[in-house]
């Protein structure tokens, strides 16, 4: 086996690390040299890696049909080091973007190459650094015949999924794989956002300092219902003290939230395919409105938004039960929007293999993905023990939680989104007849009835 891999930032570096280590010779590239050298110097007794100062080194140390991966920027970089391989590459040879490009640029790619008999995948890789060197998941589309030639050593690079299998399966043609890493991208984004408005809630209404927090995100992670690694990596972020002051690093961290794109495109797939996912959305527009720190601060010294207050007692448990059913609603839209797409593309996506390969190494891994892959794989008893999860007990906490951050001016947007979508997608009747009927009056753009078929227009005036 044999893997050119051209970036060696982390991500690039700890997957040839991954690939050496499972036995492929692993030759090695970056813009810079110096880069190169020093990878080289630290980790090239870990396996047969091939120092490389140039493409042109790097497709010269490997054998045709070579494979390359690429862990450049999205975007630009990576059709500028497509350009620089061309001239060197020969038909049958295989490029892989492992970057977090936008789908529609990896169906471009995909389609220009083929008609230089050069292969192409996009393939999504998460997990992080460390999952990047011990296990990711990787999510590849593109082209199946490439896909069956790399496999068995991107196989033996995936993370294990718990039961016996490996976190990676292919994800259809054309721009499926990049299309299936944007959407575990936009869950991920409202997961993150759903345990901040926890711990705002339990900060401010609690008044619980960090090593509170970190027991009570803790003992969360120890239930079969939650237990994610999201979910223990927030637990044990309360645990670190801040090595440049006293307290809790946390508690020193600027409260303006980044992000590099991918929330921002499900949001707009969504839009595009006609999928609702609120709770998503919700997430993108929290970083956004935490990012205009000056304008909060601004207005926080002008304006008394009055909360209201409450009955004295304890809301860990309320909290508890929100996050679960919030979180399982942001799947439901990550999946939802596969599902649609597919049809749309023609991908044909392998919904429950998906949902596996996302059971170890990467970002949202958690242990609800083992119901969700078996109920996409039929299996009734899975999807009625989701179901089962929406109790009485746990809609009324849900409900409660979503007034008390109105009652109490705390902001719970990822939340708040999601109960609305759980109820009006349990509502027979909406009332959108009324819009339909808006929309006819001053446009005369029609509507159908409830009791005949056909499309009318009425005489409003």
């Amino acid at each position: 086996m044999q893997l050119g891999v051209i970036g060696l930032g982390t991500m690039g570096a700890n997957l040839a690390r991954n690939a050496a280590r499972n036995g492929a010779k692993v030759a090695v590239f970056n813009r810079t040299t110096e880069t190169m050298e020093k990878f080289v110097k630290d980790y090239g007794k870990e396996g047969d890696f091939v120092a490389c100062k140039t493409t042109k080194d790097l497709v010269k140390a490997l054998e045709a049909p070579r494979a390359i991966l690429l862990m450049v920027k999205a975007g630009d970089a990576v059709d500028a080091v497509v350009n620089e391989l061309l001239p060197l590459l020969s038909k049958g040879d295989i490029l892989i973007d492992g970057g977090n490009s936008h789908y529609r640029d990896t169906e471009r790619r995909t389609a220009e190459l083929e008609k230089k008999g050069i292969q192409f995948l996009g393939m999504g890789v998460s997990g992080g650094e460390e999952g990047a060197l011990h296990g990711p998941s990787m999510m590849p589309g593109g082209s199946k015949k490439a896909w069956d030639e790399v496999s068995p050593l991107f196989t033996k690079m995936a993370a294990d999924d718990g039961e016996g299998g490996k976190c990676v399966t292919f994800n259809g043609l054309g721009g499926a794989g990049h299309f299936v890493k944007m959407v575990h991208n936009g869950i991920e984004y409202g997961v993150m956002q759903l345990l901040a408005e926890c711990y705002h809630l339990l900060k401010e209404e609690e008044g619980m300092d960090a090593p509170q927090l970190a027991r009570v995100f803790g003992e969360w992670n120890e239930s079969d219902e939650l237990k994610s690694f999201l979910l223990e990596i927030t637990a044990k972020i309360f645990t670190v003290k801040d090595p440049e002051g006293k307290g809790y690093l946390v508690d020193s961290i600027l409260d303006k939230a980044g992000q590099k794109g991918t929330g921002k495109w499900t949001t707009n797939a969504a839009l595009d395919y006609g999928v609702s996912i609120p709770t998503i959305t919700a997430a993108v527009d929290a970083r956004i409105v935490s990012s205009g720190k000056d304008f909060r601060v601004q207005h926080g010294k002008s304006i008394d938004l009055h909360p209201m207050e409450r009955e004295k007692g304890s809301i860990v448990d309320d909290v508890r039960g929100a996050f679960e059913l919030s979180m399982l609603n942001t799947y439901a839209q990550g999946f939802q929007l596969l599902f649609v797409a597919s049809e749309a593309e023609k991908w044909n996506l392998p919904v429950a293999k998906i949902v596996r390969t996302w059971q170890g190494g990467c970002i949202i891994r958690s242990e609800v993905l083992k119901l969700y892959s078996r109920s996409f794989s039929g299996d009734k008893k899975a999807s009625e023990s989701i179901r089962a999860r929406f109790t009485k007990e746990r809609m009324h906490a849900w409900r409660r939680i979503v007034a008390l951050g109105a009652l109490r001016s705390i902001p719970l947007p990822a939340m708040s989104s999601a109960l609305i979508y759980a109820d009006a997608y349990r509502h027979e009747w909406l009332p959108q007849n009324l819009t339909n009927a808006q929309r006819d009056f001053f446009g005369a753009h029609t509507f159908e009835r409830t009791d005949k078929k056909g499309i009318f227009h009425a005489d409003w005036q």
